[in-house]
């Protein structure tokens, strides 16, 4: 099983129109933490898209391209790439250029994004929501399959018998496709025969079988060979040396990210005792000592039988030194999954 980490960039606003300095001490930290996981034997390096002030990145091949620079071996992804309101033109140009500079280590993981901040600021209407990514995740995989091509949509103008340069290093970029909980969405990635990655927020991993079984059984039904079938699973992540101190460390940031997320979809303040539970051996936040988060690793592979696990770091408050590169997570503990 392939290990990673992602991360989102979370930022102190800097709110003013230009002097970012915590943007700026933010990049240049992300660039030292995945300079890091390479250096210990990670697999993968994923940052998100957001467009809101409190994250720090709106186009992750750009900060990718500056990791690739200082990186050798690790594979270096989007997190998501929030594709219903970008040009799947530009997308693949943008990957392809990462790809060309990481000497063929570039990744798309694509999906419709958990904020709608994107769709206003690039002229998009809410309600075209499904058909917007739908329509574009298949152009992007037409790209990404051919060098010139022929295409006619609703939300995009046409393109006809056009090349699209450049062309990456690897043969096809991987395309992985980024979803919560849809069982719709989940169909889809097995009827297009593409990687899934499954965000895991809340309740037991457990009760999200049903939705890798339709995974796997929509791709069987289409034709295609599961046994193939990449899996990963995304968890919020936070390791100390004991269970106690990873707790009381992570837990004001996490309070302060999810409640600020609440306030704004209307869900109930979320209290110390749900966080206690959330990081029980069957809740879905690994926060604690590395033998509790290795143990929760093991479950869910023992669920899922994912071929990648992603750990989403969340910084906030905490000290860079102790969120970057969590003590413990490394290729030579886990790896013999």
């Amino acid at each position: 099983m392939e290990l990673g980490i992602s991360t989102f960039g979370e930022i102190k606003a800097d709110n003013k129109a230009g002097n970012a300095q915590n943007a700026n001490r933010r990049v240049q930290e992300l660039i030292a933490e995945a300079k890091l996981a390479d250096q210990v034997g990670l697999d993968v390096y994923a940052l998100g898209e957001h467009h809101r002030p409190d994250y720090v990145i709106s186009s992750p091949e750009v900060v990718l391209s500056a990791i690739a620079a200082v990186t050798q071996r690790i594979r270096l992804s989007s997190s998501v790439t929030v594709l219903s309101s970008a040009d799947p033109v530009r997308t693949f140009q943008n990957f392809a250029s990462l790809d060309l500079v990481s000497n063929g280590r570039a990744e798309i993981m694509a999906g419709r994004g958990s904020f709608i901040e994107s769709f206003p600021l690039f002229g998009y209407d809410l309600k075209d929501y499904d058909t917007l990514f739908s329509e574009k995740l298949e152009l992007l995989m037409k790209i990404n399959e051919q060098e010139i091509v022929s295409w006619k949509g609703k939300h995009r103008a046409p393109i006809d018998n056009l090349g699209v340069y450049p062309r990456p290093l690897q043969p096809k970029i991987p395309i992985w496709l980024a979803i919560g909980g849809t069982p719709s969405s989940a169909a889809r990635a097995g009827f297009l025969n593409l990687p899934l990655t499954l965000a895991i927020l809340g309740g037991d991993p457990a009760q999200y079988t049903p939705l890798i079984n339709m995974y796997r059984d929509t791709a069987r039904k289409a034709g295609h060979d599961v046994e193939k079938l990449q899996l990963a699973v995304n968890m919020h992540m936070y390791i100390a040396d004991t269970s106690e101190q990873a707790a009381n460390e992570f837990w004001p940031t996490y309070e302060q990210m999810m409640n600020k997320i609440g306030r704004e979809r209307g869900w109930s303040p979320i209290t110390r005792p749900q966080f206690e539970m959330m990081r029980s051996p069957n809740g879905p936040l690994l926060v604690g000592s590395p033998e509790e988060v290795i143990a929760k690793i093991v479950r869910s592979h023992g669920i899922f039988k994912n071929t990648r696990y992603l750990a989403q770091i969340i910084a906030g408050d905490i000290p860079h030194e102790k969120s970057c590169i969590p003590s413990g997570f490394s290729e030579r503990k886990l790896h013999p999954l």
